[in-house]
């Protein structure tokens, strides 16, 4: 092991120095707030919390629920919209069969399928 730097030596004694100025009494926990002053913050938490919480709610519903009179034009309000129409199936016609006489064509490059 190396031997140590004079600022090595500097900084050990400063936090050996530091270290016994502390006592068991600076490290024993802090007594909680009494009295009317913690009463007063605990009573500010909570009412805060419930603000905050209806302001939220509050908005969700502006959000989620339409207002009665923006909801639409008249017609809207007053004829729902028809049925969807089911599907139909096209039948699809069947591509014509060669003739065993006839010449096979391929289709040009230019016209998809």
């Amino acid at each position: 092991m190396s031997a140590r730097s004079p600022i090595e030596e500097r900084l050990r004694a400063a936090f050996d120095a530091r270290a016994r100025l502390i006592s068991a009494h600076d490290l024993s926990p802090a007594r909680p707030p009494t009295g009317r002053a913690w009463g007063n913050r605990r009573i500010r938490r909570v009412l805060s919390a419930v603000a905050v919480t209806a302001a939220a709610a509050a908005a969700a519903l502006a959000f989620l629920l339409p207002s009665g009179s923006d909801s639409g034009s008249p017609e809207r309000r007053h004829h729902p919209a028809p049925p969807a129409h089911d599907p139909t199936v096209t039948p699809r016609a069947p591509e014509p069969v060669p003739s065993p006489g006839e010449p096979r064509s391929r289709p040009s490059p230019s016209q998809p399928r």
